[in-house]
């Protein structure tokens, strides 16, 4: 039923009728993300729109820092306000069509995610790209739109090594000519 695509650990799902399988009780959706040493494995169930990482709620987990809850909601928050926009430059489209597009933007899931290492903030940023990737295997057509935000661009900055020599990565001991 998975198909694994090239290195990552994104799986897209080999199903026929997408409405049908999101739409039934056992929906889920996998992703992973990652950010210096944070890695978080993300996944998409039917539910009531909550994000719960480790086992706690998403403002209780990230101690509310506004910036970590504004980057783990970034990703929905963008596809929200791009839904908004199409549906009132489209309105030539049949109503159903636009009722069938808006329902897909604000599908009621939950958002468990298993995080670990790193600090918040490293943290956080694993949780968004997450988030992004597993809402490109629900719906490809999201993809633009979280490519030109940058959402679906792993940062690849970490930690550099320390050298021998040196007293950190680039910090050379104190240099004394006599």
């Amino acid at each position: 039923m998975y198909k694994k695509e090239k290195s990552t650990t994104i799986y897209k799902l080999n199903i026929l009728n997408t409405e049908d399988f999101i739409l039934s009780k056992n929906f889920q959706i996998f992703a992973t993300g990652r950010r210096k040493k944070a890695i978080a494995q993300v996944q998409l169930i039917n539910g009531t729109g909550q994000t719960i990482i480790n086992g706690k709620p998403a403002v209780m987990y990230l101690q509310e820092d506004s910036c970590a809850l504004f980057a783990v909601g970034a990703p929905a928050q963008l596809l929200r306000k791009q839904n908004d926009l199409e549906s009132a430059i489209e309105f030539s489209q049949s109503p159903e069509s636009i009722a069938r597009q808006k329902s897909a933007y604000t599908l009621n899931y939950d958002t468990l995610v298993k995080v670990e290492g790193g600090g918040l903030k490293g943290q956080a940023d694993a949780i968004k790209l997450g988030i992004a990737r597993a809402l490109c295997i629900l719906e490809e057509s999201y993809r633009p739109f979280l490519r030109k935000e940058g959402f679906l661009t792993r940062d690849s900055r970490s930690k550099e090594r320390k050298k021998y020599g040196l007293k950190k990565a680039r910090k050379a001991p104190q240099f004394s000519k006599r």
